[in-house]
């Protein structure tokens, strides 16, 4: 369903003022909760170290160790990491959790990460030509890419790109090609010099793997192979699951990609309809929202990335509401389903056809 102007002017009044609600609402009960996060971080990442070494009492506690590492990964990568970089706890200025301060425990260095997604990709969602995240350079998802001959193997390309997603991320985010093979657009501009970004890039990279697969198993004694071993799985772990979460919230079977000529000049309310079209969600309990650092909620997270996302739950139960006042499509299902739809996405456009960009106005 088309909306008339009228339709997108009050469509964009509605969500404005359920922003501003929110936002009306951010004090104390935020600032206790992200901290609280944060601690169990900590004490997930120290105790599954600890527990590490400890694997030669019973492998159990590797186990343990491990498990409490992944945690603590993903902790630090989604629901503090991703959320504090899109500026959402700026307002408490904590010395830790303030986006211009705040250095996640992943490959891809924070600075370049923010420059690039929270930019292109927040502006231009879905977009065929200006959003990078749309299959990553790697993956053909719409009809409005040429098929090539490599994207029959595309689904072992997703297998590849997860196992290893903090370093896809990190080469993605750094925009490698315009770096290092200098495919540039003509009228494009960077704040910050290809030598500066190579520097981030490299440095954030070596500190990661100094870290994990050195300085640790080093200090580790005769468990430095357990504890190399349990660095690389909670890794692991951590890159499987966050490459899962971003996959069932943007490429679903039922999420529409745009074309650049439809999307010039859109009003806020035609940005906040194509940001509801163009992401998905999924249902769960409490935990499983904390560990998807709550983009179990992408659409509201597309709507209101600086909004302290442990409020996208309920705020997800206005935006349907408005949805269907509006006719417009609320993509949600369990993460089951919405990670089957994933995976025929990419299957079907592994092959030539398939559907093209949806057009905004009639």
């Amino acid at each position: 369903m088309k909306l008339s102007t009228e339709q997108f002017n009050a469509l964009e009044h509605e969500l404005d003022s359920l922003k501003q609600q929110v936002q009306q609402q951010l004090g104390d009960a935020d600032a206790r909760y992200i901290r609280r996060v944060l601690l169990v971080q900590r004490l997930s990442a120290l105790s599954g170290r600890v527990l590490m070494v400890l694997g030669f009492i019973t492998p159990w506690l590797w186990l343990l160790g491990v498990l409490l590492l992944a945690l603590a990964k993903i902790l630090d990568n989604m629901e503090i990491g991703h959320n504090v970089l899109h500026g959402q706890y700026d307002w408490m200025n904590d010395p830790v959790l303030h986006s211009k301060r705040f250095e996640w425990d992943i490959a891809c260095d924070a600075g370049s990460w923010q420059r690039t997604h929270n930019f292109e990709h927040h502006t231009y969602t879905n977009i065929i030509g200006k959003d990078r995240d749309f299959g990553y350079g790697l993956l053909r998802l719409s009809n409005d890419f040429r098929w090539r001959l490599r994207n029959l193997w595309q689904g072992g390309t997703y297998l590849v790109l997860s196992m290893l997603f903090q370093w896809g991320v990190s080469y993605h985010e750094l925009a490698a090609q315009r770096v290092f093979a200098g495919k540039k657009k003509a009228d494009r501009h960077s704040q910050v010099s290809d030598r500066e970004l190579k520097k981030a890039f490299f440095g954030k990279g070596a500190r990661q793997l100094l870290k994990d697969y050195l300085f640790f198993p080093l200090i580790a004694g005769p468990m430095w192979l357990w504890v190399l071993t349990g660095n690389l799985l909670a890794n692991l772990i951590r890159n499987l699951w966050t490459s899962t979460v971003i996959f069932c919230g943007h490429f679903t079977k039922e999420v529409h990609v745009f074309t650049a000529t439809e999307c010039e000049g859109e009003s806020r309310g035609q940005w906040y309809y194509r940001q509801m079209l163009g992401s998905s969600n999924f249902t769960g309990p409490s935990w499983l929202h904390i560990l998807t650092g709550h983009l179990s909620c992408q659409i509201e997270h597309h709507l209101f990335p600086d909004i302290p996302a442990r409020h996208y739950p309920a705020m997800s139960q206005q935006v349907q509401a408005i949805a269907e006042k509006y006719g417009i499509s609320y993509n949600t299902g369990s993460f089951l389903r919405q990670y089957s739809t994933v995976f025929w996405r990419i299957m079907r456009y592994s092959l030539p056809g398939g559907k093209t960009a949806l057009k905004l106005t009639s």
